[in-house]
């Protein structure tokens, strides 16, 4: 019942497929999902057919940005033959060779580029009639109930349909169907800005044959491909670590073949991060606005059943005690409707002086050391990976939980610091420099005291911070501010905690690294050490044998199998060999048990994905989880 509760939740408010700034497939996290992103590029030729315009050739060839004198263009080629000749001379001397650069001023303004975005998922899909609001009506959804959610303002695919509307004119098509749906829900449309309604060109329904399910949305925008690719690959790289359940796949279609890009990102795991639950607000973290709003909205009567009831840690008793401190003209029993603004401004007052307690971690959904550590292993493939997962704190009156891994190594990672930020599972890729993450990994953190060093070594750096409000800064909602001191200690104790666990593995390597080296120089000197040996056995072999010199027992056996050649170079040479490797593994086993190390050498094992029908029991904590086959 609970989980149906939820789905009918995530089919009645599908937010958003992408943005045209970041490209965002949240409809794929909420709901199990495998999404498939494609872009498209579209020639000039191509997009005035689809628009109905006949390509026309020039007129007046003076009027045309891209223009060109004579003179012009005689400097341009005289110029372009010099750098032609400095290359080939550089090239007969072996030098590199630099790629010729496009020269500036031969595209004119108007020739822009065009690709057709396509996000494709096999979700829940959505209402028939529900959807030309959706996506043609700004602010048609509510994000009045407090709640974790993975986007940041609620208009992705509102905006992309808008950026469409101004730089093509063309209406996006959306294609849904929802499970067990016998027909595909069909829309073609754009939206009236002036009027804020949905301008509809087509809305039908199709035949569903293949009882396929879930939502596609295919707009077409003007763009810049060569200068976003690096943003728009990133992005996708940092959603498939933080979500390494799901399975993305990425697509470039050019009409040049060596310009198409696929890229594919793996699902690790099929366990999911639950479903963030609803909650009331605490009254620490509520306005006068907001207040009023829930004086209009509540079904209850008097003011004590409304504090009872639409806040988070307000029982009977307390709420008594509030009425009573709010003076002597307000009591329990009275409507709550009937509050004037004088005395809603005094409960506001209360409600920010007086003390509460702070509100549970329970309605986040946060990712979860397992698949945080499973997604930097998939992405980065790390020499040493270290997570942890933070208590939930508490910033006025908002409940947050900050989760943070920290790599060493890596493949595609540079030297230094590579921070990775995360807000309610969503990637922020812009206004790096002002976050508190990269200013508490930059200037707050010693990493030499943890053996790491920050400018050679391949840092890799992840927080996630999850929470019922962001505290975002700027319009663009991208970085998350340096001047909560809750969220920057929370920040700090966690990459902290994540390095501390780091420190004892890079020791431990150290440590097996200077055994390996003396281990090395014995091996070195053993060479020598036998010639020495054998040279001085050999001698007093002889002197044992002429009688010069005599000896007994073990030394007078030892002599004798040396006459008799018995002992060699080579057997001395083992025997000093097999006596290195006995003191390097009796100096181990001393160390391990003076440190409590009882681990025997593991090995990497690959176990098969189970098939849906298979029954079994499963046992999760934050860092792994344990399935017993039935």
């Amino acid at each position: 019942m609970k989980q149906r509760k939820a789905n009918q939740r995530l089919q009645g408010n599908p937010k958003k497929a992408f943005s045209n700034k970041n490209l965002q497939l949240n409809f794929s996290q909420r709901t199990r999902i495998l999404p498939g992103l494609i872009i498209e590029e579209i020639g000039k030729s191509k997009f005035n057919s689809m628009i109905g315009l006949v390509d026309r050739e020039r007129v007046d060839a003076q009027l045309y940005d891209d223009y060109e004198t004579a003179k012009a263009r005689e400097k341009r080629l005289a110029k372009e033959a010099r750098a032609q000749e400095v290359q080939a001379k550089n090239a007969a001397l072996g030098k590199k060779v630099k790629e010729q650069s496009t020269m500036k001023g031969m595209k004119g303004r108007g020739e822009a580029s065009f690709y057709r975005v396509t996000c494709k998922d096999n979700g829940k899909g959505m209402p028939h009639d529900d959807i030309p609001n959706m996506f043609g009506r700004v602010l048609s959804g509510t994000k009045y109930g407090l709640k974790q959610t993975r986007g940041k303002f609620g208009l992705g695919a509102k905006m992309a349909l808008i950026w469409s509307k101004m730089s093509t004119g063309l209406p996006i098509e959306i294609s849904s169907s929802m499970k067990a749906q016998s027909y595909i829900s069909f829309c073609r449309l754009d939206i009236d800005i002036h009027r804020n309604i949905p301008h509809i060109h087509l809305h039908e329904k199709r035949n569903n044959d293949d009882w396929w399910h879930g939502a596609e949305i295919q707009v077409v925008i003007e763009g810049n491909w060569t200068t976003y690719r690096s943003k728009i690959l990133h992005y996708m790289r940092q959603m498939a670590v933080i979500t390494p359940y799901a399975q993305f796949l990425f697509r470039f279609i050019s009409d040049a073949p060596d310009k198409n890009v696929t890229i594919k990102f793996a699902r690790r795991t099929d366990v999911m991060p639950p479903v963030p639950l609803e909650t009331k607000h605490h009254p620490s973290s509520v306005d006068l606005l907001l207040i009023k709003r829930l004086i209009a909205e509540t079904s209850k009567q008097n003011l004590l059943q409304f504090l009872q009831h639409e806040f988070v840690n307000i029982g009977k008793s307390l709420a008594e005690r509030l009425i009573g401190e709010m003076g002597p003209e307000f009591s329990p029993k009275m409507v709550v409707k009937s509050l004037t603004d004088q005395q809603i401004v005094r409960i506001n007052q209360l409600f920010r002086q007086a003390k509460f307690d702070d509100p549970t971690g329970d309605c986040l959904s946060p990712a979860g050391e397992y698949n945080l550590r499973l997604g930097i292993i998939k992405e980065l493939h790390p020499d040493m990976v270290a997570t942890y997962s933070g208590s939930a704190q508490v910033f006025e009156g908002h409940p947050f939980i900050v989760e943070a891994g920290v790599s060493v190594g890596g493949k595609d990672v540079k030297q230094g610091l590579n921070i990775f930020r995360f807000a309610n599972r969503i990637p922020l890729l812009f206004e790096q420099g002002a976050d508190v993450v990269t200013r508490t990994a930059l200037k707050r953190i010693n990493w030499g005291s943890y053996k790491i060093n920050q400018t050679q070594d391949k840092i890799g750096v992840f927080v996630s911070v999850v929470s019922t409000k962001i505290p975002f800064k700027g319009t663009g909602k991208e970085y998350i501010g340096d001047d909560i001191n809750e969220i920057a200690t929370a920040v700090k104790s966690a990459i902290q905690q994540c390095c501390i666990q780091l420190k004892s593995k890079i020791i431990k390597k150290m440590l097996a690294r200077e055994q390996q080296e003396r281990k090395r120089n014995l091996s070195r000197y053993i060479p020598d050490a036998t010639n020495a040996v054998y040279d001085v056995l050999k001698h007093m072999s002889q002197s044992h044998a002429s009688k010069k010199k005599r000896y007994s027992g073990e030394e007078a056996e030892i002599l004798g199998n040396i006459t008799a050649n018995l002992i060699t170079k080579e057997t001395i040479k083992e025997k000093l060999a097999e006596h290195v490797e006995k003191v390097d593994y009796e100096m181990a086993l001393e160390y391990a048990t003076q440190t409590g190390v009882t681990e025997e050498p593991r090995e990497d094992i690959f176990i098969q994905t189970l098939d849906p029908e298979n029954k079994f029991i499963e046992f999760q904590s934050p860092i792994f989880v344990f399935r017993l086959v039935c």
